[in-house]
């Protein structure tokens, strides 16, 4: 009987926990407002080549995303100028057509006066301005004297797993490199005269004026195939293969080492919100990168 009792004032006990604790449930609705809009630049200029500039607005983070939106995303109309420290030109927009109804634009130098060009060259900076929206962005990078890979060759690949095609093979290659301190490495691969993607980036803070052997170089490619993704990281037989390896400076690493950090994040619930790195002044977001690019072809034996 006593425990007959304590049953049924344990129980009863629970019941009216549990009714309190359903009558202090309350719907909660967060706010996320919106955050102001930004300008996003990216521009390049390397060695030998004009310099290019894209400028977009930032988009709503629960934004559809889809062609159309990308393409409003662009900032028209925009004074672009470019300069060396003796010669300054003033780029032009150009809408380059997607082959989808869709546009996309750049800003590079202004082919009908071609007696104001700018090309990369090898240990000039150069300065970037950018005026949009009664604001001005400006930004400096240098293109560093390159400093090629010395060797290159193909092995079985360093980490394979059950997706590896039998057949792949990954892109090897030794550097030495300079004895100067603060050197920056982002490489590149095309397929078979294909697009060059990008594959990576190194940085001499870990190993300095020293011989590195056996880097593994995984082949760039499109990251939104991601049907094959796994298999364009290798090569195969008979690709040819071109590998463009650029130095750059301190300011281009850290941007691009933020970006492989954050995109590495993406998915992870735990994961702190990253600013991207970036040496666009005002407040803009993006980069303005030199490269000095040295390349090398192979073809993969059979």
């Amino acid at each position: 009987m006593r425990y007959l009792r304590s049953t049924y004032c344990l129980l009863l006990l629970i019941s009216v926990f549990l009714v309190t604790l359903s009558a202090c449930q309350k719907e909660v609705h967060i706010n996320l407002g919106t955050s102001a809009t930004q300008v996003v630049i990216q521009g390049q200029i390397e060695t030998g080549q004009p310099p290019f500039v894209v400028i977009t607005s930032t988009l709503s983070f629960f934004s559809n995303i889809d062609l159309a939106t990308l393409e409003k995303s662009f900032i028209h109309g925009a004074t672009v100028k470019v300069s060396d420290g003796t010669t300054t030109i003033t780029l032009r927009e150009y809408a380059l057509d997607t082959g989808v109804n869709n546009k996309y634009y750049v800003y590079s130098i202004d082919t009908a006066n071609l007696s104001a060009i700018i090309l990369g060259t090898v240990n000039k900076f150069y300065t970037l301005s950018v005026t949009c929206n009664g604001q001005t962005y400006t930004a400096v990078t240098k293109i560093p004297n390159p400093k090629g890979v010395d060797t290159a060759w193909f092995g079985t690949p360093e980490f394979m797993s059950k997706k590896t095609p039998a057949n792949a093979v990954e892109l090897f290659a030794n550097y030495t490199d300079p004895d100067t301190p603060g050197n920056y490495v982002r490489y590149f691969t095309s397929r078979n005269g294909g697009q060059f993607f990008p594959g990576g980036i190194f940085s001499d803070e870990v190993v300095n004026d020293q011989k590195v052997g056996n880097i593994g170089l995984l082949a760039g490619y499109d990251n939104g195939d991601n049907v094959n993704g796994d298999s364009l990281r290798y090569f195969y037989p008979g690709d040819s293969v071109s590998l463009k390896w650029c130095e750059i400076d301190k300011a281009v690493y850290n941007f691009w080492n933020s970006y492989e950090f954050a995109a590495s994040d993406v998915g992870n619930p735990f994961a702190s919100p990253i600013n991207l790195l970036t040496n666009i002044s005002n407040g803009g977001l993006g980069i303005w990168a030199g490269y000095g690019s040295t390349y090398k072809n192979l073809v993969v034996p059979h």
